[in-house]
C-alpha cells in the first residue's frame, strides 16, 4: 500500500515516474494527486467542435464519423483521414504512413483526442493527434483506464503526457492508497460540512456527480488557504517573541524639532498611522509593518518619522530602494523635509541633527568610502541605498529600523541580508504604492501589521486622463505635443513616458496580435528625445533619462529637472515611483497598452502632485474592446488606486498576484485564487487563530503540525516569509 509520500516510482515504475518528474516535478503520489483536473467531460456528451480556435492546445470527446486512406501519387506514402464529429461539427485528424489505426478508429467509435488544432485549406484539423478510445462496455479493462465513470477528469497535459495518461496514473495511485491521516482537525470539517482528505482526494478524480467534485474541491481549496493562515499566524507569533530594542519616542528631539518646522499639517490617515509605528516601535518586540498607500498619499513623511524616532533612541535607520533614481530622489527630499536637522556635524547646525547619506553601486571610491564610514561610525542616521547596501562592506553602529521601499522589488534574502546587519533584531517597515485589495494583504502579507492610507494632502489638484488613438485620430498625437507647448509656456513641466531605451530592443509581435495592437514601431527614449527636442518640441528644453544612463548623469538630470532647468523629460518607467516635481502637470504615455493597470496608475502620479490640475494623455493603437484598451479605458475612467488594483489583478495570473515563487510544481497554492475566494480566506483566518490559540504549538494536532512543516520548507512559501 502506498502513502502521500511515497515515491511514484514504487507504484508507477521508474520509467512513467520520471516522465512526471521531467514535465510537473511530480515524485510523490501526494504531489500527482494534487494535479487536479481543470474541468469533466460527461460521457455520451460529446465535445463541441464549432468552438475550437486555431493554435489551441485541446482534448475533444468526439465520436468517429468516417475513415479513409489514400495514397500518394508523386511519392510513396500514403495519409489516413479520421473525421469525428460531436453531431453538428466535424474536425479532420490526419495521420501520415500510418494506415493500420484505420483498423482502431472506425465509425461509431467515441475517444479522447488531443492535439494542437490547425487549419489546412479553410478546414480545422488534428494532425498526428494523441487518442484514447472509451472501451464499450464497463469491464475490468475499462475500469483500470480510468473510463469507467460518467464524468472524465479533464487535466493540465503535456505532449509526451495527454490528459488520460494522466488519469490512468492518478486512477493506479488512488488503487494503491493506504489510509490517509487528515491534518484539518475534525472539529473544522464537521462545522463546514467538508470531506475527509481521503475522501475528496478521491472524488476530485472520480467523482459520482458534479456536486461532488465541487465539495472535494472546496475542501481542497479551503486546505490551502487554511495552512497558508497558520503559517502567516505562527510566523507572526514568533517575530512578536523575538527580542528588539524599543524605540519610544522623545520629548525634545530631532523628531520634535522635525515635527514643529513641517510646513503642512498632516492628514488625519498619516497621524493614525504614525500613532500605529510610534506604538510599534515603542515594543520591546520588532515592528513588521506594512505601509500601502495611493500614489502621492504622503508614505515617505512617515517613514521619515519613523527613522527620525530611532535616530533619537540613539539608533541608525537604512531605507532600501529599487533604484538608483528612486534612491537619488529620496536622499533630495528627505533632505529638503529636514533642512538643517540633515546637517549634523556641520557648523551652526541643530544640536539635534543628524547625517542622512546615500549609498549606491555606481559612486566613486571617495563617494562610497565616506558613505561606508558615515554608516559604521553611526554619525549618520539615516543611511539610503540600492542593493549596495547589502554588501558584505557596509557596517551600521546600531541598525534599529529598515525601511523597504516598492517591497514586492525585493527577495526575502535581500531583507535578511540587510536585518543580519543589526546587532539585534530591528524593527522593519515595508512600503509599497501598489494598492493592494484586502484578500491579496491577508495572503501575501499575513503575518504584517497592515496600514492603509487612502487619502491625499489638502490641496492635491485633480488629474483627468485621456485615451488617444493614433489609428483612429492620427492628428491627436500632434495635439498632445502641443498641449505640453501650451503647459510649458504657463511655467509647467511634462514627462513623456516610453516602454524602451532603444529601439528594436524586442519583438513582441504576439503580444501586440494579441492585445490588439497593429503597429510594430514601438516608441524609445533614444529615438524619441532628440525627435522631440528637434521638431514638435524645438524651443522647448528636452532630456531624456533612463536606467543606462552614467548615475552621476541621472542624478544631474533629475536635479535639474526639480530646479525647472529642464521643461519635458523623456524617460522610461524609471520615474514611475517617488520622483516629486509638484510643478508636473502633464503625462504623455507612449505604446500606453504595453504597461498593466497598475504601472499606468504608478505613472500618472508623477504629475498633479502640486496645486495645479494634471492632464495624463496615453497615447495607443489599441483597437476598441481589446484587452489591452479595456485596460486603458479602465485606468481614464478611475483614480482610485484601490479600484484599480483589483482590475489588474483580475487580469493576471494568480502566480503573479502572488510573486514568482508561488507558480510552479511545488507551489503549495493550486486551487486557492485570492480575489475569487475572500470568503474561504475569511473564514479559513479565522478557524487558524482558533487553532492556534488553543495550541500555539500544535502539539495536540500532530498530523497538523507535519503538514504545516512542509509548507514551510517549500522553495516557494520563502516568498511568503517577511522575516
Amino acid at each position: 500500500m502506498a502513502t502521500l509520500d511515497s515515491k511514484l516510482s514504487s507504484v508507477l515504475g521508474d520509467k512513467t515516474a520520471k516522465a512526471l518528474d521531467s514535465t510537473f516535478g511530480y515524485r510523490t503520489v501526494g504531489d500527482l494527486l494534487h494535479h487536479y483536473p481543470r474541468r469533466y467531460l460527461v460521457r455520451g456528451e460529446l465535445s463541441d467542435i464549432a468552438a475550437l480556435q486555431e493554435g489551441d492546445e485541446v482534448t475533444i470527446l468526439a465520436e468517429v464519423f468516417s475513415a479513409s486512406t489514400r495514397r500518394f501519387a508523386a511519392k510513396k506514402g500514403n495519409m489516413l483521414e479520421v473525421v469525428v464529429t460531436d453531431g453538428t461539427s466535424k474536425l479532420s485528424l490526419t495521420f501520415f504512413n500510418q494506415a493500420w489505426r484505420e483498423r482502431d478508429l472506425k465509425v461509431g467509435k467515441q475517444g479522447l483526442f488531443a492535439g494542437k488544432v490547425g487549419v489546412f485549406n479553410g478546414k480545422r484539423q488534428l494532425a498526428h493527434p494523441d487518442y484514447e478510445l472509451i472501451p464499450d462496455g464497463d469491464d475490468v479493462d475499462a475500469a483500470v483506464q480510468g473510463f469507467a465513470g460518467k464524468y472524465l477528469p479533464m487535466y493540465p497535459a503535456s505532449g509526451k503526457l495527454p490528459s488520460w495518461k494522466i488519469a490512468q496514473c492518478i486512477e493506479l495511485c488512488i488503487g494503491a492508497l493506504d489510509e490517509v491521516p487528515d491534518p484539518i482537525p475534525a472539529e473544522i470539517l464537521e462545522k463546514h460540512g467538508y470531506p475527509t482528505l481521503q475522501q475528496a482526494l478521491v472524488q476530485i478524480h472520480q467523482p459520482a456527480d458534479l456536486e461532488i467534485a465541487e465539495q472535494s474541491r472546496l475542501r481542497l481549496t479551503f486546505d490551502e488557504a487554511f495552512l497558508l493562515q497558520l503559517l502567516l499566524m505562527s510566523r507572526k507569533a514568533k517575530m512578536r517573541s523575538l527580542d528588539a530594542i524599543a524605540r519610544p519616542k522623545r520629548d525634545g528631539g530631532i523628531l520634535s524639532a522635525f515635527d514643529q518646522q513641517l510646513p503642512f499639517e498632516l492628514t488625519a490617515g498619516q497621524k493614525r498611522i504614525a500613532q500605529e509605528i510610534e506604538e510599534d516601535l515603542s515594543q520591546s518586540h520588532p515592528m513588521h509593518r506594512l505601509l500601502q498607500g495611493e500614489v502621492g498619499s504622503g508614505k515617505t513623511v512617515i517613514a521619515l518619522r519613523a527613522m527620525l524616532a530611532v535616530v533619537d533612541s540613539g539608533g541608525q535607520a537604512a531605507l532600501l530602494a529599487p533604484t538608483e533614481v528612486l534612491a537619488a530622489q529620496h536622499l533630495r527630499s528627505i533632505t529638503k523635509m529636514m533642512g538643517a536637522l540633515a546637517q549634523g556635524g556641520m557648523i551652526d547646525s541643530p544640536e539635534n541633527a543628524t547625517r542622512v547619506t546615500l549609498l549606491t553601486g555606481s559612486q566613486s571610491a571617495a563617494e562610497r568610502k565616506e558613505a561606508l564610514a558615515l554608516a559604521a561610525s553611526g554619525e549618520a542616521g539615516i543611511v539610503i541605498g540600492t542593493h549596495a547596501l547589502l554588501s558584505a562592506t557596509v557596517e551600521f553602529a546600531d541598525l534599529g529600523l529598515i525601511v523597504v521601499d516598492e517591497q514586492h522589488r525585493f527577495g526575502v534574502e535581500q531583507r535578511d541580508a540587510l536585518k543580519g546587519k543589526a546587532k539585534i533584531p530591528p524593527h522593519l517597515l515595508v512600503m509599497t504604492a501598489t494598492p493592494i485589495p484586502r484578500t491579496v494583504a491577508m495572503t501575501v502579507f499575513g503575518d504584517l501589521d497592515v496600514s492603509t492610507l487612502r487619502e491625499l494632502p489638502l490641496g492635491r489638484a485633480p488629474i483627468t486622463t485621456h485615451v488617444v488613438n493614433t489609428l483612429e485620430k492620427p492628428a491627436f498625437l500632434e495635439r498632445a505635443w502641443e498641449r505640453i507647448r501650451e503647459e510649458v509656456a504657463q511655467g509647467h513641466q511634462a514627462y513623456v513616458v516610453a516602454s524602451r531605451i532603444s529601439a528594436g530592443e524586442s519583438e513582441d509581435a504576439d503580444i501586440d496580435f494579441l492585445n490588439g495592437v497593429t503597429s510594430p514601431d514601438i516608441v524609445s527614449v533614444e529615438v524619441l528625445a532628440p525627435e522631440l527636442a528637434m521638431g514638435a518640441l524645438k524651443g522647448v528644453r528636452v532630456a531624456p533619462l533612463h536606467g543606462r544612463l552614467p548615475s552621476e548623469l541621472k542624478d544631474a538630470t533629475m536635479t535639474a529637472y526639480a530646479a525647472h532647468e529642464i521643461d519635458v523629460l523623456v524617460s522610461t518607467t524609471v520615474i514611475e515611483v517617488g520622483v516629486d516635481v509638484p510643478n508636473a502637470t502633464v503625462m504623455v504615455i507612449m505604446d500606453a497598452d504595453r504597461f498593466g493597470v497598475s504601472q499606468l496608475h504608478q505613472l500618472r502620479g508623477r504629475i498633479g502632485r502640486g496645486t495645479s490640475p494634471g492632464l495624463c494623455l496615453l497615447i495607443t493603437q489599441a483597437i476598441a474592446e481589446t484587452p489591452a484598451r479595456v485596460r486603458l479605458e479602465a485606468v481614464a475612467s478611475s483614480t482610485d488606486g484601490f479600484e484599480l488594483s483589483r482590475i489588474d489583478l483580475e487580469q493576471r495570473r494568480e502566480g503573479d498576484v502572488l510573486g514568482a515563487n508561488q507558480s510552479g510544481a511545488h507551489s503549495h497554492l493550486r486551487l486557492l485564487r485570492v480575489l475569487r475566494d475572500e470568503d474561504l480566506i475569511d473564514q479559513a483566518r479565522t478557524d487558524a487563530l482558533e487553532v492556534l490559540e488553543g495550541d500555539p504549538t500544535l502539539i495536540q494536532h500532530p498530523q497538523l503540525a507535519i503538514e504545516l512543516a512542509k509548507v514551510e520548507s517549500e522553495a516557494s512559501s520563502e516568498f511568503i516569509d517577511k522575516g
